[in-house]
């Protein structure tokens, strides 16, 4: 998420924006630069090798599909993100597909709805 928002990322950036402290994001960052997910430079700028790439993709698409499916069903925002930050890492997928789907199927009826002017 912080890639996409600024171009180096270092461990102190995702401390920050986790709300975790620089030792426990610097044991987590060697993990994952230990099985091949994240490189580190010289400077300490972070960058995720495509296996890791790959797996940040999956979790930020179940991030957003969840929040923004939460916040569809009349959840407030912040606690919708606050949710599928938790919910991301531990949910089945087949229990994520069944999620998906039917936030498509609540954002197909609002389009529906929106679209003849009138409201639920």
């Amino acid at each position: 998420m912080l890639s996409l928002k600024q171009q180096e990322v270092r461990s102190i950036d995702i401390a920050r924006h986790l709300g975790y402290s620089k030792p426990s994001v610097s044991v987590a960052m060697k993990r994952l630069r230990e099985n091949g997910f994240v490189l580190m430079d010289d400077n300490g700028f972070l960058t995720l090798t495509p296996e890791g790439r790959a797996i940040a993709t999956r979790v930020y698409e179940r991030h957003e599909v969840i929040s923004r499916y939460l916040i569809s069903i009349g959840i407030n925002e912040e606690t919708a993100q606050k949710d599928a930050c938790r919910m991301e890492h531990v949910i089945s997928e087949e229990t994520f597909q069944k999620i998906k789907e039917l936030y498509k199927q609540t954002q197909v009826a609002a389009d529906s709805v929106n679209h003849r002017g009138t409201r639920l």
